[in-house]
């Protein structure tokens, strides 16, 4: 599982409430042609596959080895992973799914040049004026591909809160916001809202982009499941077809900032020098001289490349909902004509006090209009595989099963951290309050109403032994060693049993860890059709009792994440194939709840398959003190335990590939969390 970011949480916050306006926009295309009007339901008089956890054992124990190095992506350790799974399910009998005919979809990231050439026009009174990026207006590096939207009106909207768009129609309207401009206290004080979600930045030219790998996340397919929000997601999740918030002119630059500048360029201009001069005594000269000529910017003994404006394993040409910022100049343009000027409301922004939504009635024309070049690339590998279904029409879609193969690597110093409890997750304040009425100790205390990060040790020192004594590898075994070997297992279960009727695709991600990078790939570039696709079931860490059991009892518990949020129907069948086991788990929505501070629904390969609509699950034991530690070893692994929780997910995913019924996606978001408990909802 992906290490929590607060500036991404706040990102991927912003998609998972954009994606309620996907009901309407993209209405799903059922998979059976007369769709029955019951949900599926537990398959009967299947005589299941036995999850051995013997062999889970022998599995995870090479997985998590340190020959694997920690099984980083781009790495020979993740390699050896790969060609491990490969290996088994060539022996089973698993089909290979790559378009080459091998085990290995080749995952592509790569670096981006961007030019924006994208405008907006604002026409008031029969004058129109154009503004050009850069021109008083900024859009984003990851603006998507080509378009063009015009709008008769503008809603400005204040400061874009949840309580601002109340009574008013904001569907494929252009909607506008200004931040709160008020020094901290004040806006505290009188309990306004902060600043919309910030558009990503255009680079600046002074100061380097580093390359970042940016999620690009089309109009219609950002991930469902929330609630009301403000901003410009919470704009876009009611409807709205564009966005504009306001920032402000920079303020002109001091003499130490221009000195700053003068001698970034003189030093960036000394080392091409260097490095020129570097190729000439290797016998370069100038490019094109013959052998030892420059070879580019990543060639032997050539400049460094120029950094990448956008890294992504995404479509950068989808059509994206345009939100881009424009400043005073842009604004006094759109509020002209209007029944208020623009230096008013900026001045009560700045007082931070209330601002009064309004129809301004100027028509707005974007255009967006980017090119693409890419810069550089990196290859790495998801492992595929499927089994085909025995019905001869529904073989044609899909059940997927997914996890990610991937983990951190080792570090080159040893200064890899040991276990701690300041690894185990954070609570909601009622989470918390419930673990001291149990008379626990909470272990990462946050403060009321905050979802803070915690109390966090201190990074520990080196330890003073030698460094060939140290312990160098992230082994990764529950993290998500766990997950990939219950995949492994939930594989030869479907291989060697009874087979469904539709068919099952097995995914091992790559680059979870990174971002995401294996699921984002597929969703864009898919495997099979995700049109076809009736849930991913997902799993990352499902080896562990939650922190130990320090603050609970965790023995017997399952947490289950996004289940209900696309789909009620998925929800209702996990709950009764469990309460069909033997030996049922304790399923627990605390992790699903919107108020959970750890925001897991965003940090695993489920949620790009979340961000196409796909009704998903996401099963884990939770968080330890062993989580992206050095201490996260096999010998932790409580293999009974996974065996049960990966034969609950291969029987639900066999009574969703083994029915004609097709999952309704009714997208009512998450209706279960802290204190829920394992029901039926009613659809």
């Amino acid at each position: 599982m992906r290490k929590f970011s607060g500036r991404e949480s706040n990102r991927n916050a912003a998609m998972v409430f954009v994606l309620l306006v996907t009901a309407w926009i993209q209405p799903w295309r059922l998979l059976a042609q007369n769709t029955p009007p019951t949900a599926p339901q537990p398959a009967t008089g299947i005589k299941y596959s036995a999850i051995n956890p013997d062999e889970m054992k022998e599995w995870l124990t090479y997985l998590a080895s340190d020959q694997l190095q920690g099984r980083q992506i781009f790495t020979e350790g993740f390699g050896l992973a790969a060609q491990y799974v490969a290996d088994h399910l060539r022996q089973w009998g698993v089909k290979p799914l790559a378009s080459d005919g091998t085990y290995f979809q080749p995952v592509k990231l790569k670096g981006y040049r961007v030019t924006r050439n994208s405008t907006v026009t604002v026409e008031v009174n029969g004058q129109a004026k154009t503004f050009k990026h850069g021109d008083h207006v900024t859009f984003p590096v990851n603006g998507g591909g080509s378009q063009s939207l015009t709008f008769s009106s503008v809603e400005f909207v204040g400061y874009g809160q949840p309580n601002d768009f109340q009574g008013r129609d904001l569907k494929d309207k252009l909607v506008v916001t200004i931040p709160n401009l008020a020094p901290a206290p004040a806006a505290a004080q009188r309990g306004r809202g902060a600043a919309p979600e910030p558009v990503v930045p255009a680079t600046s030219a002074a100061t380097p982009a580093v390359a970042v790998a940016v999620p690009i996340v089309p109009v219609a397919n950002t991930p469902r499941g929330g609630g009301a929000r403000g901003g410009a997601a919470g704009a876009i999740a009611i409807g709205a077809k564009a966005t504009i918030g306001f920032t402000a002119t920079p303020a002109a630059p001091g003499a130490a900032e221009q000195a700053l500048t003068q001698a970034q360029t003189a030093l960036a201009q000394a080392n091409a020098a260097v490095a020129q001069a570097q190729q000439a005594l290797r016998g370069g000269g100038v490019a094109g001289a013959g052998r030892g000529a420059a070879q580019g910017a990543a060639g032997r003994g050539g400049q460094a490349a120029a950094p990448a404006d956008i890294t992504t394993v995404q479509r950068v040409d989808g059509i994206v909902t345009p939100q881009f910022t424009g400043d005073e100049t842009f604004f006094e343009a759109l509020f002209d004509g209007g029944s208020a000027k623009f230096a008013d409301i900026l001045a009560t922004a700045r007082r931070g006090e209330p601002i009064a939504p309004i129809t301004l009635p100027a028509k707005v024309t974007i255009n967006i209009d980017n090119t693409f070049v890419v810069l550089n690339e990196q290859i790495s590998h998801n492992v595929v595989g499927i089994i085909e279904g025995t019905d001869p029409v529904l073989k044609d879609t899909y059940v997927m099963f997914g996890a990610h193969l991937d983990h951190v690597g080792y570090s080159q110093t040893g200064a890899g951290r040991g276990g701690g409890t300041d690894a185990c997750r954070r609570r909601s304040p009622a989470a918390q309050a419930a673990v001291v009425a149990a008379g626990k100790t909470v272990q990462r205390p946050t403060a009321v109403g905050q979802g803070g990060a915690g109390a966090r040790a201190a990074a520990p020192q080196v330890p003073a032994v030698p460094l060939d004594q140290r312990d160098l590898v992230s082994n990764g075994a529950d993290d998500d060693g766990s997950g990939s070997t219950a995949e492994l297992a939930i594989a030869k279960a479907f291989a060697t049993g009874p087979k469904p009727k539709r068919s099952i695709v097995f995914m091992w991600h790559t680059g979870e860890e990174a971002g995401l990078y294996g699921s984002r790939y597929n969703a864009d570039f898919p495997i099979v059709p995700l049109e076809k696709v009736q849930a991913q079931l997902n799993l990352d860490m499902v080896g562990r009792d939650d922190c130990d059991n320090i603050e609970g009892d965790y023995s017997n518990s399952l947490f289950i994440i996004g289940d209900d949020r696309i789909s009620t129907d998925l929800h209702n069948l996990i709950v009764a194939a469990n309460n069909t086991s033997a030996r049922p788990l304790t399923l627990d929505y605390e992790m699903n709840d919107l108020n959970d501070p750890e925001s897991v629904y965003t940090r695993s390969d489920h949620y790009s398959y979340a961000s196409k609509g796909i009704p998903i699950a996401f099963f884990t034991t939770g968080l330890h003190p062993d989580y992206h530690r050095i201490t996260d070893t096999v010998d932790k692994i409580i293999f009974p335990k996974m065996a049960r929780i990966a034969q609950l997910v291969y029987e639900t995913g066999f009574s969703l590939a083994n029915t004609d019924r097709v999952l309704l996606r009714d997208n009512k978001g998450p209706r279960t969390g802290f204190a829920s408990k394992p029901e039926i909802i009613p659809r």
